[in-house]
């Protein structure tokens, strides 16, 4: 805000119409916006960062937002950072009007225009929470959701940790840091390429892990998640879902804020999962038995399709075709039957329009590996060969299948680190001929019934988890009812790592992000279980063995490192140490008087040694608690050439 400011001022100083004694002259600036005086505009966009925020680019024209421009430039001295334009109550509105009979309403609430200001994650401490607001204050919010220098880098896999040298765009992710930050830092690199987002946020009961205590913790909550919603929004592809679990505490609201965010339009279900069995002993302090949870499923656009089985037969899927370009490279027997093996530049794999003649792509996993004769000779004879045979390889398997063709094309893994294959299937000779035009779909029960998952999930993994952990049979159902393998899905408050470990053992790509630390139960130490072989949750129905790899980085600290050292310490003295070093080097609050303090340091002394952690929290910039990319060649960052050459590849910065 005071740099978009000073720069107005600069700007407008050349104009003596605009400034009179160092002052601007806000109405007469106004009433040309208004008017779109050209001089006005004219030197508006002379100034990057003013073109930048109040100019939107069209076809390589840019289009004044006036309104946006007045409101900035209206308020005293541009307004604190606490300022929010809604009025402060809760309720469905209008054209920011409250509403009595109404069917097109939006949900506001006090600061949904702003953005938390930072240290705005779930393991904080209590306290009063600063709002940046969109239109007032966009230099704080630029910075806060600037990109992050990435540092720490490892890559596990059944080997152990190794040093990473290089990053694939193809490659598994986990982020340790602030989640709003990450979602921030890795957009520009997965803008529309998040095929599932799987998010279960803390529920804001009172009892759990969100503890703002301001005098809008329900507005504040709403925030938090307003903000992380946006940017899932612009992080899903065009055929994306998002999974967002909750209870009864903010459900009503929380559908009304991913109405207002992904569009009334895209809102596919509710579904409500039973967590807890009926009979269950009541705490005594409680009324109402809380069985039942919800998840709100959500898509990007209409063209999010949920997988569903048919009533009878359709020949939709049935869009393939392979062409054998060379002979076989080798031909053997394996489980009684010959078989061709062709190398990759040998055949073709083409999409083709649906019809009868067709053949149908089916990934070899899970049940699929047991319950029919492809899926069981793929498991016994094919699983495995790619370290004989290499990857990207067409297997034709004679004397198999029901379509008539007297063989079936399989396919191997084509990457390293895979294991599953797909397999190519003719349409049954008994379906053929059948008229598929008005074929249903079966519907999909909104009542899931796993309350016994649930209750037997707590060491799923090899890690313990004290609360809210989700049972690895929930996140299989709803991955694959989205998502094909190598998709990406996303979790961005991944906790003990559940959604990841299945994404692990179902070969989809997946992004976590989480801040909190578990010690020996966290995601990172879940992912490396998995990759050793782990056999709990669904390792069995998805004939799990081990194999894989993933890289683990976190946001490079910068306040955040205060912040821990303050937590971390014991007594007063402590305290004491760490504030000397912050005023040499921290990122202190502009609004704090320094000199103030070390005068009162006798006051500061009488306090409880958590008022005093809080306290010296409180004088941090929380909008510089990571490293900024931007900034990553700073020396006092003390980046290493080894992270900056990731970060540069990571970002698509310089090389």
């Amino acid at each position: 805000m005071q740099n978009l400011l000073h720069d107005l001022t600069t700007h407008f100083a050349k104009e003596d119409k605009y400034i009179s004694e160092g002052k601007l002259l806000k109405n007469v600036i106004v009433e040309d916006a208004l008017k779109l005086e050209p001089s006005l505009l004219k030197l508006l966009l002379k100034n990057k960062s003013i073109k930048k925020h109040f100019f939107q680019e069209i076809e390589g024209i840019y289009v004044f937002d006036k309104i946006k421009f007045q409101k900035f430039i209206s308020n005293k001295e541009f307004l604190p950072d606490s300022y929010t334009a809604f009025k402060n109550k809760i309720g469905l509105t209008i054209a920011d009007e409250f509403i009595t009979e109404k069917k097109d309403v939006v949900l506001s609430w006090p600061y949904k225009d702003c953005i938390l200001e930072g240290g705005q994650d779930k393991e904080d401490a209590k306290r009063d929470e600063i709002f940046w607001n969109e239109t007032l204050a966009p230099d704080e919010i630029d910075r806060l959701l600037s990109p992050k220098v990435l540092t720490n880098w490892k890559k596990y896999d059944k080997d152990g940790e190794h040093k990473v040298f290089d990053f694939s765009v193809t490659d598994n992710l986990v982020i340790k840091g602030n989640n709003l930050l990450g979602l921030s830092s890795i957009l520009k690199k997965y803008r529309g390429k998040v095929k599932l987002i799987y998010i279960d946020p803390p529920y804001n009961t009172g009892s759990d892990s969100f503890k703002y205590n301001d005098n809008f913790n329900h507005s504040t909550w709403l925030t938090f998640m307003r903000n992380r919603l946006q940017l899932a929004k612009d992080i899903l592809s065009n055929d994306g879902f998002i999974f967002v679990q909750c209870d009864d505490n903010e459900q009503a609201y929380l559908q009304v804020l991913m109405d207002d965010v992904f569009g009334y339009d895209n809102h596919r279900s509710n579904i409500y999962v039973e967590t807890v069995y009926a009979d269950k002993t009541l705490k005594q302090d409680r009324v109402f038995h809380d069985q039942i949870e919800h998840i709100l499923v959500y898509s990007k656009s209409t063209a999010s399709k949920i997988k569903q089985t048919l009533d009878e037969y359709s020949y939709d899927k049935f869009c393939w075709s392979i062409r054998e370009n060379k002979s076989p490279k080798e031909v053997i027997e394996l489980g009684g039957k010959r078989v061709e093996i062709f190398t990759n530049d040998s055949f073709e794999i083409i999409k083709t329009e649906p019809c009868e003649n067709g053949l149908k792509e089916i990934w070899a996993s899970g049940t699929i590996l047991d319950m029919n004769s492809s899926g069981r000779f793929f498991r016994d004879n094919l699983m495995g060969r790619y370290d004989k045979d290499g990857y990207n390889i067409l297997y034709k398997v004679f004397g198999i299948g029901d379509d008539g063709n007297d063989y079936r094309y399989f396919t191997g893994p084509k990457k390293i680190g895979a294991t599953k294959g797909k397999y190519y299937q003719g349409v049954p000779l008994d379906k053929k001929d059948i008229d598929d035009k008005n074929i249903k779909k079966v519907s999909i029960e909104n009542f899931w019934a796993m309350a016994g998952d649930f209750g037997n999930c707590r060491t799923e993994g090899g890690v313990e988890f004290k609360s809210g952990k989700k049972p690895e049979k929930l996140l299989s159902r709803i991955i694959e009812m989205t998502t094909e393998p190598e998709e990406i899905v996303l979790d961005f408050f991944a906790g003990s790592g559940t959604t990841l470990a299945v994404c692990h053992k179902m070969e989809r790509q997946y992004i976590g992000i989480e801040q909190m630390n578990y010690d020996n139960n966290d995601v990172e130490q879940r992912i490396k279980n998995v990759i050793n072989g782990d056999q709990t949750g669904i390792s069995k129905s998805e004939n799990w063995k081990s194999g894989g790899s993933f890289i683990y980085c976190e946001l490079a600290k910068a306040n955040q490192e205060y912040i821990d050292l303050i937590n971390k310490a014991k007594d007063t003295k402590a305290i004491q140490k760490i504030w000397k070093n912050m005023q040499e080097k921290a990122f202190i609050s502009y609004k704090i008087d320094i000199k103030a303090i070390n005068e009162n340091v006798s006051e500061f002394e009488k306090l409880s040694l958590e008022d005093q952690k809080r306290f010296l929290i409180e004088t941090l910039d929380k909008n510089m608690l990571y490293v900024p990319y931007s900034e990553i060649d700073d020396a006092d960052y003390q980046i290493t050439e080894e992270d900056k050459k990731l970060n540069h590849k990571f970002y698509g910065g310089k090389a």
